[in-house]
């Protein structure tokens, strides 16, 4: 987290002041001038130069998987609107849940999963989530802002997801977190059924 302005004490300030200053004139000996030094102000700058580029970054890749949603689920747009649709609304139930209701909430969703995934996710439920949101009272909600198909094969697709989700914990502030995963779909009849999911 970036510290404010007005957290920012006297002797980092003055450290600042002493990383930004140019260095002094040494007298010309003939020696080749030493290379500077790179520490901690470098690493500020470094902080400061990426991370906004990370965001745009993002925002960039958040904004072209829009448009290729958009696209793909347009009329001539065929196929890929089908697994994306269903990985969309799959992942956005298998990450959402009530304290009072989590244990009906996550078994419908393991309804949208297939296979081994869905195994390990009813264990999962049962023996860890649902407990510990019963017993600290935990919400969460999850949303899908972005997704897009990155490989099809026949009755299988590789979906890429972005994933926002709101997090609860008794009566504490809810707490936001970004994230991105690979989802793994499989037809099977005439449903688009989740057979894996991979955080990246």
């Amino acid at each position: 987290m970036t510290p404010r302005i007005d957290e920012i004490g006297d002797d980092t300030v003055s450290d600042l002041a002493l990383a930004d200053s140019p260095p002094a004139t040494a007298p010309d000996d003939g020696a080749p001038p030493a290379a500077p030094a790179r520490g901690p102000a470098v690493l500020r700058w470094v902080v400061y130069l990426v991370l906004p580029l990370l965001v745009v970054a993002t925002a960039l890749g958040v904004g072209f998987l829009k448009w290729q949603l958009d696209s793909e689920a347009a009329p001539s747009g065929g196929v890929a609107a089908a697994p994306v649709a269903a990985a969309t609304e799959g992942v956005v139930a298998m990450l959402s849940y009530r304290p009072d209701r989590v244990r009906e909430d996550l078994t419908a969703a393991a309804e949208r999963m297939t296979g081994d995934f869905r195994t390990e996710y009813t264990t999962l439920i049962n023996d860890v989530v649902a407990p510990g949101a019963e017993e600290q009272r935990i919400s969460a909600e999850a949303a899908v802002p972005a997704a897009a198909v990155i490989s099809a094969d026949g009755d299988r697709a590789r979906v890429l997801v972005y994933i926002n989700q709101t997090t609860t914990v008794g009566t504490e502030a809810p707490t936001d977190t970004q994230s991105s995963a690979h989802v793994d779909m499989q037809k099977v009849g005439d449903r688009w059924l989740i057979a894996g999911f991979e955080p990246i």
